[in-house]
């Protein structure tokens, strides 16, 4: 089984999954988050397509560490998720600063413009698995 790691957000949610071995985690796609239903759908169904056991959920916590509005959403987001995947396990992982590293990342690819808006969250869900898998590695 593998773990996806998911990037939630208004507009897009990034998706990235490990490889079978665990041991590091690929950019899979960016899904509009237009129509929530369909949304959570695709996401499924890529749930089905990877054959993936657990899903690495980033909670965006404020600085100092509380949750605010963004982490009640995700919450929300969360239950419909263990609806429409029944038999995974989620696990919340605090995501603050993950979308200023993938930032970070696409800065040194030298990633501009439209480029950079359709990969920004599949690149911060790829920091949100890869620091989960690290952390269960050791």
């Amino acid at each position: 089984m593998r773990v996806m790691g998911i990037d939630y957000g208004d507009a897009r949610v990034g998706i990235a999954v490990s490889d079978p071995l665990m041991m590091t985690a690929q950019g899979v796609e960016t899904v509009p988050n237009r129509v929530y239903s369909k949304m959570l759908e695709r996401v499924a169904a890529l749930v089905k397509q990877y054959e993936v056991g657990t899903i690495v959920l980033g909670l965006p916590k404020n600085m100092n560490g509380t949750e605010g509005e963004r982490a009640e959403v995700t919450y929300a987001f969360q239950k419909d998720l263990l609806g429409a995947c029944p038999g995974v396990e989620i696990v919340l992982r605090d995501e603050r600063l993950t979308t200023v590293q993938a930032a970070g990342v696409l800065n040194v690819t030298n990633t501009r413009g439209k480029d950079r808006k359709n990969v920004i969250d599949t690149v911060a869900a790829c920091i949100i698995l890869q620091s989960y898998l690290d952390q269960i590695r050791k």
